[in-house]
């Protein structure tokens, strides 16, 4: 006779349990069924765009921003969606710790689960910023002024008040910015493009120094700064980058005049016409190395790591003298008279007779 426990046999108490645990699996799978279903097909984002191109929804996601303060965010900007449905998909998702600030386009008629793992991956708008090697602070400046994408806090500003806001001690603002590309959030700051770009400039400045050649006629950082930016403006060929900076170095060494047209150039400002007269040679101003000795105060554009390294490490040659070939490379004599010749042979026309 089997056993029987409260009226019921104990083999029937034991089949019972694999139709009830089917019944449980199967709600279950029939309710993540239908929440992602409802995810993935319920469209948040509007069928038309107020994007001007027409293709896309555009919303904005601001910094340390919670789920509940994104979904009141994306709901204000015009999606379709509400707090706790916004929340809890964000979980089911397993992304709700990883949606990220920032622009997005969205595709109109975008599903909440498709929007939602978009901000997630972080597939935003982007902009980005050049800084070209050998541009001088005012092409700089007017770059990054001239920026749609940015929000412009220092347009205006002089170059003591930009060097105060940047909290950055030199004396001027020229040189200081490394050259790169620099990628930004659209409506990011002007000021971070700056603190990236002088951050950047003096991690590079910092390791040249550090791994610099001994007895370089240089007294600081800074110093290495301004020759290397005058190595950029004097370089065509990349080349000739080492040679270039050996002739500078030579000549500091030697007590001798730079001689360099980019540093004249510089001092007369942005009202250089694109012609070097002899007058301009003759007019005394700090950044004339025609008439003074040794380096200009400032650097005089913003040079690249290279030139940096080409400063730090000039090769070795007795070079006092260079001049242009007309190919971008240049010519490099030891004596006044070799480089005569080469002036005479690469840039004076010769005489043509007359018929």
């Amino acid at each position: 006779m089997r056993k029987k426990i409260q009226g019921r046999p104990l083999f029937w108490r034991k089949k019972s349990k694999v139709p009830r645990l089917l019944i449980y699996l199967l709600a279950l799978i029939g309710f993540i069924t239908i929440l992602y279903a409802a995810i993935f097909l319920w469209p948040v984002v509007p069928s038309h765009s107020n994007e001007q191109n027409g293709l896309a929804y555009k919303v904005k996601i601001a910094p340390q921003s919670g789920l509940a303060s994104i979904s009141q965010q994306l709901k204000e900007q015009g999606l379709f969606l509400s707090a706790l449905p916004f929340q809890v998909s964000a979980r089911a998702l397993f992304v709700g710790s990883k949606l990220k600030p920032g622009t997005y386009l969205l595709p109109q008629g975008a599903s909440l689960g498709k929007v939602l793992l978009q901000i997630a991956r972080g597939d935003r708008v982007r902009e980005s910023i050049s800084i070209i090697p050998g541009m001088t602070i005012w092409q700089v400046r007017n770059l990054i002024d001239s920026h749609p994408a940015l929000i412009h806090q220092t347009k205006g500003l002089n170059s003591k008040a930009l060097l105060q806001v940047l909290k950055l001690n030199y004396s001027s603002d020229e040189g200081i910015f490394y050259p790169d590309t620099y990628i930004f959030d659209p409506d990011d700051i002007d000021t971070n493009i700056y603190q990236r770009a002088s951050q950047a400039m003096q991690r590079q400045l910092d390791l040249a120094w550090k791994q610099r050649s001994p007895n370089l006629p240089l007294s600081n950082p800074y110093d290495l700064l301004i020759l290397a930016s005058i190595i950029e403006k004097e370089t065509g060929k990349s080349g000739d980058r080492g040679l270039i900076a050996a002739v500078f170095v030579n000549r500091l060494n030697k007590g001798m005049m730079l001689q360099t047209d980019p540093t004249v150039i510089y001092g007369i400002g942005p009202r250089f016409d694109g012609n070097l007269r002899k007058t301009d040679l003759r007019k005394d101003s700090p950044y004339n190395t025609y008439m003074r000795k040794g380096l200009p105060p400032t650097p005089i554009a913003m040079p690249s790591k290279e030139s940096l390294l080409a400063a730090t490490h000039p090769v070795d040659s007795k070079a006092l003298y260079f001049v242009a070939k007309g190919d971008g490379s240049s010519h490099f004599s030891e004596t006044l008279n070799e480089h005569e010749s080469a002036v005479d042979r690469y840039q004076r026309k010769p005489m043509t007779k007359s018929n």
